[in-house]
């Protein structure tokens, strides 16, 4: 990391989730651990304290300009933090209003409403996908929503410079016009191939099956209903509220603007924008039956397998892992033109993390590093 941006590490820590402040970046640490110790009555300030520390390592070493947090145990949001800048020119700090690209965490925020077109008898996710998008070529084999969902399809992921795509394109549809005409991979289900494009095609079957425009559908059924109020699409052409600016790293090193991306194709593979805290609202809804059904979220959550027999870790949308301790989690990753984000569920432990940062490759180790700390503080019997 170069010396000049070592500066811009002081920690900018604002509004810490439902205890907002208006302090300034300078201040604004040690009143936020006060505020987090009168709400929490001392039960989380040790692994808040060392999980912060951890997080200005990790951004100092990265060269990381912004970054936000969120940790949620049961019912609430036990810790949200903002650190660093949103926009570096302006000295903007992040706080926990500040919207990030999540990337493909949009695959698992659009599996929600794959969810809820199932219970509603709309979707068949066996059905061909031109049952409810007429206008796709059909291929050798046939392609289900299925197959879509858990990357089984064979349909191709990017190739070249198309993820710095700068086109608008005006609806989901049109967007399909990038990988429409190209032939599968492979025949479906007997091989695993991440594809983005796979949920850009699934998004189109959901308008066709709902008769409503995805984007619609999402704010109306998933957004609003689970209080995802800074969860929205990442237009170019709009002013957003608490959007950062987007960062990577230049070829010395230094941090330099991310090029110029217009996301519009590919919404659900990859197109939102959202803050931990709503990450963390989103994965309580799906730990338990409440807004989607029990057999529903087996449905979403539960590994697929190839025909061979193989596991592909990946349900739809959701997919499984496993940390050191052996523990089970769920969730996704995410990656993005200047920015890049982890959102994680630890069911043993009721835990739940996100974070994000505004620029490509740090938020795993951090949300990684915060998930090991709280897990090792509530495996050693505090609340």
């Amino acid at each position: 990391m170069t010396g000049s941006f070592r500066h811009l590490l002081v920690p900018a820590i604002v509004a810490v989730c439902f205890w907002a402040t208006s302090t300034s970046p300078s201040s604004a640490g040690a009143q936020q651990l006060q505020l987090a110790e009168a709400h929490s009555g001392n039960d989380f300030i040790d692994p808040i304290q060392r999980s912060r520390a951890l997080i200005l390592e990790i951004m100092e070493g990265q060269g990381v300009p912004g970054a936000s947090i969120a940790v949620g145990l049961g019912d609430e949001i036990i810790w949200s933090e903002g650190f660093g800048w949103a926009s570096l020119e302006n000295r903007v700090p992040v706080t926990t209003l500040t919207k990030f690209r999540i990337g493909s965490v949009s695959k698992t925020v659009t599996a929600s409403a794959v969810g809820l077109l199932i219970e509603r008898g709309q979707l068949d996710l066996d059905a061909p996908v031109q049952v409810y998008v007429p206008d796709f070529p059909e291929k050798r084999w046939p392609v289900t929503t299925r197959q879509l969902g858990g990357h089984t399809a064979g349909v191709r992921h990017y190739r070249g410079l198309e993820m710095l795509s700068s086109r608008r394109y005006p609806t989901v549809e049109s967007g399909l016009e990038i990988f429409a005409g190209d032939t599968l991979l492979f025949e479906p289900e007997t091989d695993y191939s991440y594809s983005s494009y796979g949920w850009n095609l699934l998004s189109a079957v959901l308008e066709g099956a709902s008769g409503t425009e995805f984007l619609a559908f999402m704010r109306d059924e998933v957004f609003e209903p689970l209080g995802l109020r800074h969860t929205v699409p990442d237009h170019t052409d709009s002013i957003v509220a608490h959007r950062t600016e987007f960062y990577e790293a230049g070829p010395d090193g230094s941090i330099i603007n991310a090029p110029y991306v217009d996301n519009s194709y590919k919404w659900a593979g990859g197109g939102f924008l959202s803050t931990p805290e709503d990450l963390v609202r989103f994965a309580r809804a799906h730990m338990a039956p409440g807004f989607l059904k029990a057999e529903t979220l087996r449905e979403l959550q539960t590994p697929q397998t190839l025909r061979n027999g193989e596991s592909t870790n990946y349900g739809i949308g959701w997919r499984t892992g496993t940390q050191d301790d052996g523990d089970m989690t769920l969730g996704h990753s995410g990656g993005s033109v200047g920015g890049t984000t982890l959102m994680i569920i630890v069911p043993e432990h009721d835990l739940v993390v996100a974070g994000v940062v505004n620029i490509s490759g740090a938020a795993g180790p951090i949300v990684n590093q915060v998930a090991a700390v709280f897990e090792a503080y509530l495996e050693g019997g505090r609340p």
